[in-house]
């Protein structure tokens, strides 16, 4: 999910090659943040293991217009039509690395099983290629596991080389982001301040 998922990836979404520390995730067990890229298309997968409520995993990972409140490179997100599990949203923001800055403007069908997974499609916007899937899994030790698995490719130009570490590192901070507010708004609703 793009926005400041680039999201969603997007939600995912993202997500995204920064320091852990730097979004305070320490509460999380374990993230894992991987990406790779391959002609133009950059694949992310990413995972958080967390001892928090299923149910407050899927209530930030699917609350689209509050997305760019939390993400970062994200400046709107936007839900524009609900039809049962089907929405289309509208998200905003920008690819930003030293002088290089982008805006990035999609619109993403998203297709949700509540509580279970949201699997998002650019149909819109300045990215040619933009897919990502978040889920959400409960393990044995009672922790709650967050996945997500996407890639994108942009159509605008962007610098060689470092293009692929820009789209790395904002995906990366993005699901870290929204593992920290995962985290952050658990602790709230269960009264404690976060770990």
């Amino acid at each position: 999910m793009w926005g400041r998922n680039l999201a969603s990836s997007l939600t995912l979404a993202a997500l995204l090659v920064g320091s852990p520390a730097a979004v305070g995730v320490a509460s999380a067990q374990q993230v894992d943040v991987t990406a790779s890229d391959r002609d133009g298309l950059v694949s992310v997968t990413a995972t958080a293991d967390m001892e928090v409520d299923a149910r407050t995993v899927w209530a930030v990972i699917s609350d689209y217009d509050h997305l760019a409140e939390f993400i970062p490179f994200m400046h709107g997100s936007k839900v524009v039509q609900r039809d049962g599990a089907r929405l289309l949203v509208d998200q905003s923001g920008e690819f930003v690395f030293l002088f290089f800055r982008q805006p990035v403007d999609v619109r993403l069908e998203v297709i949700e099983t509540p509580e279970r997974r949201i699997v998002a499609r650019a149909i819109s916007g300045n990215l040619r290629t933009m897919e990502g899937r978040y889920a959400i899994e409960s393990l044995p030790s009672g922790a709650v596991r967050l996945s997500y698995s996407g890639g994108l490719a942009p159509e605008f130009a962007v610098p060689p080389v470092v293009g692929t570490v820009i789209v790395r590192m904002v995906l990366a901070k993005q699901f870290r982001a929204l593992v920290a507010e995962i985290v952050r708004r658990d602790a709230a609703g269960r009264g404690m301040p976060p770990k």
